[in-house]
């Protein structure tokens, strides 16, 4: 617990722009060294001084307690549109909790399983080193080469989200988040996390993944906003660089030649194309078009000359989801069966970590195709 305490400690002290001797001083403690020391975790916390520092700073006891929680632990960035920050300091704390519960429980329930792939390959190395003033074309040719890199294959957007759990080490969980939140990407000192609204359309779901990986991968020299609006006109530097990313490693040239002339026809045979070839990608026809434009493939008068209504929804009159993919992942469901059955976690805990019923959990793992380790 002592480590659990310095740790929030610090966090809340931090948060409220606290110094040392004051927080000395309303703790009722002898002088800063001694605060110092609970941070550190070199002193272990009395229950006494546990319920001081919850009334001291207003905040509940599980602040100071509770394993499964991030407090001032995680940065995240979201992608939204119309959330007001009530609503998504919510559902934060909501993610915050499993998110924890992995970070906590891996290495209780896999102590001796190999490392976590890093994200070190070569490509991924020269996308960190990206900055702001960064060209488009280079951060597209690196996530042309990540793609090839993670052998992505002709349609990119079905392997991306287990390459970049396998290769790159990162998280990518589909959830049911707050209505209109698009995804988040998550970074902690020792993991990283993407969230997708596993709600939204293919096209919006494998954009937002490739989007948030580009915030992952770049995070030291370009730090994202904590929030960011997908429907924003004027999107700064770094939100144009992502999506760059993001519309070069889901429609990589290579992939976009092997489609033929985009050139000839009428705008009607171009509307189609755009939207069959969409389809195939599993990427926005809208994203398509723009990015012919970009390689040189389609002329920017062409594409502007597209009315958005041709091409909303890949050129259907609603929105076609189409079967959703399992909550969470593969990965994450396994690591709970695994803290379940070696009694790590009790059944009860892990549904209100994931927010469902037991009923609920039990059929989620074999949704993923993993035996549920309890019985109803």
């Amino acid at each position: 617990m002592k480590n659990i305490f310095g740790a929030r400690l610090a966090a809340v002290r931090e948060q409220r722009e606290m110094s040392l001797q004051q927080a000395a001083l309303e703790l009722g403690l002898m002088d800063s060294n001694e605060v110092a020391a609970y941070e550190r975790g070199d002193a272990q916390p009395t229950p006494a001084l546990i319920l001081k520092a919850m009334t001291t700073f207003h905040v509940p006891i599980e602040t100071f307690t509770d394993p499964f929680r991030l407090v001032n632990e995680g940065r995240f960035s979201w992608r939204q549109s119309g959330v007001s920050k009530e609503r998504l300091s919510e559902y934060e704390e909501d993610a915050g909790s499993f998110i924890a519960a992995y970070r906590v429980l891996k290495p209780k329930v896999a102590p001796l399983a190999p490392a976590e792939p890093k994200t070190r390959l070569l490509l991924t190395s020269e996308a960190s080193d990206l900055i702001e003033n960064s060209k488009f074309e280079r951060v597209s040719s690196i996530a042309e080469s990540l793609g090839r890199e993670l052998e992505l294959g002709p349609v990119p957007a079905n392997k991306l989200a287990d390459a970049i759990e396998k290769n790159l080490g990162i998280l990518v969980l589909m959830v049911n988040p707050t209505e209109g939140i698009s995804g988040a990407a998550c970074k902690l000192t020792d993991l990283d996390v993407i969230l997708i609204n596993r709600n939204d359309v293919p096209g919006r779901r494998n954009f937002d993944m490739g989007h948030e990986l580009f915030h992952i991968l770049t995070w030291r020299n370009m730090p994202p906003a904590h929030i960011e609006d997908i429907n924003e006109r004027n999107k700064s530097r770094v939100e144009q660089l992502a999506d760059i990313f993001a519309s070069s490693l889901l429609m990589p040239e290579y992939v976009i030649r092997k489609y033929g002339e985009w050139r000839s026809g009428s705008v009607e045979t171009l509307v189609d194309k755009l939207n069959k070839v969409a389809d195939e990608l599993h990427v926005s026809s809208s994203a398509l078009g723009w990015r012919l434009v970009s390689l040189g493939i389609l002329e920017q008068s062409a594409r502007k000359a597209i009315s958005e209504d041709r091409l909303r929804f890949n050129g259907r009159k609603k929105p076609e989801i189409g079967d959703l993919p399992p909550l969470f992942s593969l990965k994450f469901m396994e690591l709970m069966q695994q803290a379940l059955s070696q009694g790590q976690l009790s059944i009860r805990r892990a549904a209100k970590l994931l927010q469902l019923n037991i009923d609920q959990l039990h059929a989620l793992f074999a949704e993923h195709g993993i035996t549920s380790p309890f019985e109803i």
